[in-house]
């Protein structure tokens, strides 16, 4: 059993309260807003989940030392326009080997901080050491965790260890947690796919279908995936329930406040009065301005935030930014070009069988250099088809105990850009090299 703070009494905040309790926690959960606790403490009901009864055993204040001190877990679950007060809040309040678990989803404007960078960054200025932060986000509408629903999130941390006590936290509840390590990438899937869902509401409001819903998703989570290894993210992150998982629960749910707006904005309501009858944040309109901003900076082409960032803050006609995206310039959705696609696919399949002679060589190749290159030239040499089998930065982390410069992504795209090589893939722990030569028939250097 562990004490557990939550910060936020909004639906998710209590939904988290709800399953760490029925989980023999000792829960915790403040408000600033003093009369949001008092109805709390009366009622035991969150007035955007009536039918949820609230546990008895679940504690209210309005008092944020109460919520913070002698705590080993702080669940950080306010809007995410309020981390950073709060976090600078919490900070007089805060015990090593504590540990921090934002739950908010967006991006700051100004400084382009994820939400764990802004509390990390207000426990630097304080001097605060060995506090540990750390998020939880992935395809989870709390108006479905409060009925006990079977739900897959993500515990993502730099420290594996940290994740993993998240992990267990929820232990034998209706909610299995995944651990990564790739903490940007999770938390910037959980900021731009809002936007995204607002996309979808909006084209259901113009009377749009399923085929227009089924396009958006797709492509939105490919301007996602490019934004995020531009900037250094894990592509899996991406394909995972942080990504392509949270987007499809948001952009497709009734629940889904982002999807309901964006369908009042596509019916022709103004902005203001299209947030104000949903009566709750919608994070994918904060998270515009900086996902514009961050796509100009690293020069990635996101036509479908684009557009929604000109109906919602520049007055664009929603019909005629449909009519602009299916009128966007023809464009291929694999990357290699269909020259080296042809040619591989006839390697391969001239080669299929026992003659296909395959080479495989392990490595970490951080900081690529000549020798390197001039390694997997003579590998080339000895096979007709070279993969290299890449260390993860998880693998790189905890078992070799290796810190490299470049990340995996980075370390995968330096390592494609060179002719010799065929194939990368990651290379996850030691027994990985047995497992490759008997199950993929590979060639060992």
């Amino acid at each position: 059993m562990k004490k557990i703070g939550v910060l936020g009494a909004g639906t998710w905040g209590i939904a988290l309260a709800m399953i760490m309790s029925n989980c023999n926690h000792e829960v915790t959960v403040w408000s600033a807003l003093p009369d949001e606790i008092n109805a709390l403490t009366k009622t035991r009901r969150q007035c955007n989940l009536p039918d949820m009864v609230i546990p008895d055993v679940i504690r209210f204040t309005a008092e944020l030392h109460e919520v913070c001190q002698e705590k080993e877990v702080l669940f950080l679950a306010v809007p995410s326009q309020f981390i950073r007060e709060t976090a600078r809040s919490m900070v007089p309040f805060l015990k090593t080997q504590q540990i921090i678990v934002n739950v908010a989803k967006g991006i700051e404007p100004d400084t382009h901080f994820t939400m764990t960078q802004i509390i990390q960054d207000e426990l630097s200025k304080a001097g605060v050491t060995g506090v540990s932060v750390a998020v939880l986000s992935g395809p989870s509408h709390a108006e479905e965790v409060a009925r006990d629903i079977p739900t897959t999130i993500v515990s993502s941390c730099n420290d594996v260890s940290v994740a993993e006590t998240i992990q267990n936290i929820f232990a034998d509840s209706c909610t299995r947690v995944y651990t990564n390590s790739d903490m940007e990438g999770v938390e910037l899937c959980g900021a731009i796919k809002n936007i995204i869902a607002l996309a979808v509401g909006i084209s259901y409001g113009l009377g749009y279908g399923d085929n227009t819903m089924a396009a958006i998703i797709t492509r939105g989570i490919a301007e996602i995936t490019r934004l995020g290894i531009a900037m250094g993210c894990d592509r899996e992150t991406f394909g995972g329930l942080a990504g392509i998982g949270d987007l499809v629960v948001t952009a497709t749910s009734k629940h889904s406040r982002n999807n309901r707006c964006g369908y009042l904005i596509g019916k022709g309501m103004d902005i203001e009065s299209a947030v104000a009858q949903i009566g709750m944040v919608v994070e994918g309109i904060n998270a515009i301005p900086a996902t514009v901003q961050l796509a100009e900076q690293y020069k990635i082409e996101m036509p479908i935030v684009e557009m929604v960032n000109k109906i919602v803050n520049l007055g664009y006609s929603a019909k005629q930014a449909a009519k602009d995206l299916m009128s966007r310039d023809k464009k291929t959705e694999i990357n290699k070009n269909d020259l080296y696609i042809n040619y591989e696919d006839s390697l391969l399949k001239s080669k299929k069988g026992s003659n296909m002679k395959r080479v495989i060589t392990y490595g970490t190749y951080d900081l690529l250099h000549y020798g390197h290159i001039n390694l997997l030239r003579r590998a080339k040499a000895l096979g007709d088809y070279l993969i290299v089998v890449l260390s993860s930065d998880e693998f790189n982390w905890n078992e070799k105990h290796k810190k490299t410069y470049f990340t995996y992504e980075q370390r995968k795209q330096l390592l494609e850009s060179i002719r010799y090589v065929d194939l990368v893939i990651p290379e996850n722990n030691w027994q990985q090299k047995n497992h490759d030569e008997e199950s993929l028939f590979y060639e060992g250097l």
